[in-house]
């Protein structure tokens, strides 16, 4: 009896696979490399395959959900730009402000104006950006910028740890919803699992606002995380980049030690967009919903004609864009790239064109450099990183693995002066499922301050080279096979 029960199981646990595997084939329609990916998955894994689909692979109705939020989006984003006829002017004018008439149609103005058509990213270009490398320095400026908010603090964050950072963040927004700021407070279902609701009952109990963006409910869902990083206080200050709120983010975890990243402070027009995003993603969150008025976008003042302005593009992707507009802006940048392209990204997992733009690079004579971090936190990741940087390498790309802590910045940096920051990885999951959110920032100083500290960081790496190359182990090349066949997944 036993034993027509197990068989009975088997059949049945095949039959579920196959009609799984139905699904991936002929209704999700997906990627070729992705369904054969996760054609493996679910035949290597007859018993669980389907369940590990579910939780990482179904997309669902999610499709028809994202392109309601996505005309939702368009309405809001035609409501702001109608605000000010300044912040609605043709990519031609601001490409002319920025870079003077002579240079608009150059380089550097064919990114800026891909970036305004395809990604929605008004170009700015009176503001000011302060570069943070690492969580201290950022969240010393962030308390006390929260601290000085007079009529509201918008926070939007993938991660939020019931620690002390988190803790401390909390209290400083209770404090001023005690005192009448309007406080607002978005996080991500999945990055934010593991963190108790009670951590943020005493700023509801104050007056402000918190909500979950796809809160996981009964099935655990990985893809589609918000994995974007907000803050918009008082609609002047904003910041943008790759840090979560966490003690491992001020470098105090035992396992990865010293927490290299980058973040961002920019006061100016750009702030608006900021502003903007937060809104987009918090209205399809929460009952409270924002309107597009003019209280929370106030117009910055100019800045004097002999200080540096710094030109800066919001742009953001996800499955609420129709075009993968992130990607699409690295690509470019990479192409267009004269000199140098620099890169740093704690996971290095790209898609074709990515790196079939970073090969051309290297073989044109563009000095391309790469850095990931030694200890890496995905047991599949870095060796998937590893398969693609070993490609690289025979095509003359530098790379280098970090070695003092972890090294968690996402940038693209080309010829010391363009220079993208923000939530992205330079991975398909960033390009593809998760939304998220950079600053592209046309600037020679700070983009040379992010080259020098680049720079810099090479003093504390290993040099990935055909010789470190070739001195792999058998089981690490076996590693590396299985996780670029998983590649697509990751």
């Amino acid at each position: 009896m036993l034993h027509i029960f197990l068989t009975a199981l088997v059949w049945v646990s095949y039959v579920i696979n196959a009609v799984f595997g139905v699904i991936v084939v002929f209704y999700e329609r997906r990627n070729p490399a992705v369904t054969w990916a996760w054609l493996m998955v679910i035949v290597l894994a007859p018993y669980i395959g389907f369940v590990i689909y579910l939780v990482f692979g179904l997309g669902g109705r999610r499709h028809r959900v994202f392109e309601e939020k996505a005309r939702c989006d368009e309405k809001l984003y035609a409501d702001y730009t109608g605000l000010d006829a300044n912040r609605n002017s043709r990519a031609r004018e601001q490409l002319s402000r920025l870079f003077g008439p002579e240079r608009a149609g150059g380089r550097l103005g064919e990114i800026a104006y891909l970036n305004y058509y395809s990604g929605n990213g008004p170009l700015s270009w009176n503001n000011d950006v302060t570069i943070y490398h690492d969580g201290n320095a950022k969240f010393e400026a962030f308390l006390k910028d929260i601290a000085n908010a007079r009529r509201f603090v918008h926070l939007q964050y993938y991660i939020v740890r019931d620690d002390a950072l988190g803790r401390r963040v909390i209290e400083a927004l209770t404090r001023k919803a005690a005192e009448g700021v309007e406080v607002r407070f978005l996080v991500d279902g999945t990055g934010c699992l593991w963190t108790s609701k009670k951590l943020f009952r005493p700023l509801t109990d104050a007056g402000g606002h918190w909500a979950e963006f796809l809160p996981t409910g009964f099935l655990l869902r990985l893809n589609f995380r918000n994995h974007r990083k907000i803050c918009v206080i008082d609609g002047n200050i904003g910041y943008i980049g790759g840090l979560n709120i966490g003690d491992e983010y001020l470098g105090l975890s035992p396992r990865f030690g010293p927490w290299l990243d980058k973040h961002l402070r920019v006061t100016g027009d750009a702030v608006g967009t900021l502003e903007l995003r937060f809104m987009m993603d918090w209205n399809y969150s929460s009952r409270d919903r924002l309107a597009a008025e003019e209280r929370c976008f106030p117009k910055a003042p100019l800045m004097p004609a002999g200080e540096r302005r710094t030109g800066v593009q919001m742009v953001s992707s996800g499955p609420d864009t129709p075009r993968h507009n992130i990607l699409y802006a690295y690509v470019k940048m990479i192409a267009k790239a004269e000199k140098s392209v620099y890169i740093q990204s704690p996971y290095f997992v790209p898609d074709d064109s990515v790196l079939e733009a970073l090969r051309i690079a290297a073989l044109s004579g563009i000095d391309v450099r790469i850095m990931i971090p030694a200890n890496p936190d995905h047991p599949f990741v870095y060796p998937a990183a590893l398969s693609y940087l070993g490609e690289l390498i025979r095509n003359g790309v530098k790379c280098y693995q970090y070695e003092n802590g972890f090294v968690h910045s996402k940038m693209v940096l080309i010829d010391g002066a363009a220079a993208s920051v923000g939530t992205a990885n330079m991975d398909v999951r960033s390009f593809k499922l998760n939304f998220e959110i950079n600053a592209f920032i046309y600037d020679a100083a700070v983009a040379g301050e992010l080259e020098a500290r680049f720079l810099k960081d090479i003093d504390d790496c290993t040099v990935i080279d055909e010789k470190w190359y070739a001195s792999r182990g058998r089981w690490a090349k076996a590693k590396e096979s299985v996780s670029r066949l998983l590649s697509p997944l990751l």
